[in-house]
């Protein structure tokens, strides 16, 4: 098919989808990470926080029940296993802002803060692994590892214990979904949020 023609197609598909999740945004104040949602091509879109579309965010106050345990948010989940686990855990050498359970029930920005701050600790500590359950794993790994299945796991329990979580990523139908956010170079596949849950929606159609 011709360029043109696909491009002209990819902008009928998008016809199906709310406008404004492509309208282009003017903010002199927007923040250097972010990316606006006129940032997508036809075919795409943003997982702009600045729509509905931001529940599928890491940072959203999406709480979930994990292996008997309540967690605020994704984001909350994953920086809470940067800190120390019980007293014997190494990482009691160092100080930090909170504590473990503290880090479970923080969303958003509070909860990349904290691991901000685990992660320096680590750092300091010559560190570079992270616990869930009394188990050691890599963090940072560029393989699908331990640590990686179980950011997917606790992506799964968010899907399948809030309802809105499941209506937003049906209602991308075939798009391409993209981060809102500039991601690091060489980043972890878990940190591929979008990716992962374009893999999740296929499986719940």
């Amino acid at each position: 098919m011709p360029l043109l023609a696909a491009s002209l197609l990819m902008l009928a598909l998008n016809v199906q989808y709310p406008a404004h999740w492509f309208t282009p945004v003017t903010d002199p104040h927007k923040p250097d990470w972010e990316i606006l949602p006129q940032a997508a091509k036809p075919g795409e879109v943003i997982l702009s926080k600045r729509n509905e579309l931001g529940i599928l965010s890491n940072f959203a106050a999406t709480p979930f029940t994990l292996h008997g345990v309540r967690y605020a948010s994704v984001e909350g989940f994953w920086q809470m296993m940067l800190y120390p686990e019980g007293p014997h855990d190494p990482r009691t050498a160092a100080q930090y802002p909170h504590t473990r359970a503290e880090v479970a029930q923080m969303t958003a920005f509070a909860a990349k803060a904290a691991g901000d701050a685990g992660e320096a600790n680590m750092r300091k500590l010559g560190i570079d692994w992270v616990t869930f359950e009394g188990r050691r794993m890599p963090y940072r790994s560029m393989t699908r590892g331990e640590h990686y299945r179980l950011i997917v796991e606790a992506m799964r329990a968010k899907l399948d214990q809030n309802p809105k979580v499941r209506q937003a990523l049906l209602s991308t139908g075939n798009l391409i979904l993209l981060p809102d956010h500039i991601q690091e170079p060489n980043a972890p596949p878990e940190w591929a949020y979008f990716q992962i849950w374009m893999e999740v929606r296929k499986t719940i159609r």
